[in-house]
């Protein structure tokens, strides 16, 4: 088992910067994927952005948002830049096994609890 906690969100204007922080605890191994997902209010859950072999983004948070590793303490780390009001949503920091399929919700079997971020117009 994986246990994943997220810290960061909260209420920033548009143009605005966050940052998102996941501490990953338990059977984590260097073969471990981690990625952040969101659910804007009303909608399904969608991938944003994921760290394996290489990094990933999802075209609508590219050049803006970028996610970060720090092997050694188990961190995973997302800096949002030049925040829109679209980026509104719960995000969730998620973990897998080996790199494959880094951007399908139904790829993660572990999940935070989620931390609200709140982009204002």
């Amino acid at each position: 088992q994986v246990q994943l906690i997220e810290t960061g969100g909260g209420l920033v204007q548009t143009g605005g910067s966050l940052r998102l922080s996941c501490a990953a605890s338990g059977r984590t191994s260097s073969t471990l994927a981690m990625a952040w997902f969101r659910q804007p209010p009303g909608k399904e859950r969608e991938f944003v952005a994921a760290s394996s072999w290489s990094t990933y983004y999802t075209d609508s948070v590219k050049g803006r948002f970028t996610i970060t590793r720090d092997k050694a303490k188990n961190m995973v780390y997302l800096q949002m830049n030049s925040l829109e009001p679209e980026d509104t949503a719960v995000y969730y920091c998620a973990a897998k096994y080996g790199p494959s399929t880094y951007s399908s919700l139904g790829a993660y079997p572990f999940w935070g609890q989620g931390t609200q971020v709140t982009v204002s117009s």
